[in-house]
């Protein structure tokens, strides 16, 4: 079975596919959103529910693996703090 049933690669693909979807992404980060990707996916998933094909069952599992290290290659913007700081009651130094 796969990770995600097909139609959320299909519907991943029309998503990024969108007016909407481009026009942020464009605005974001100055490029357009490549989509090959998940219409690669939806057409892997399709052949593995299929003809249970072992080199679609692979790629899709790699595209999936490759997507979740993705997501985890960023760090925190901000440090967490485990309490505030000694001096969080004083007045700020704008202040003076």
């Amino acid at each position: 079975q796969p990770p995600r049933s097909c139609e959320d690669y299909w519907w991943e693909w029309k998503h990024c596919r969108g007016l909407r979807h481009a026009f942020h992404h464009y605005y974001a980060h100055g490029e357009l959103p490549a989509c090959g990707r998940w219409r690669e996916d939806y057409e892997a998933c399709r052949a593995w529910e299929r003809h249970r094909a072992a080199a679609a069952q692979e790629a899709l599992c790699k595209s999936e693996r490759a997507r979740v290290m993705e997501s985890q290659k960023y760090a925190p913007v901000w440090r967490l703090r485990k309490s505030p700081p000694p001096d969080w009651y004083l007045p700020l130094d704008q202040d003076k």
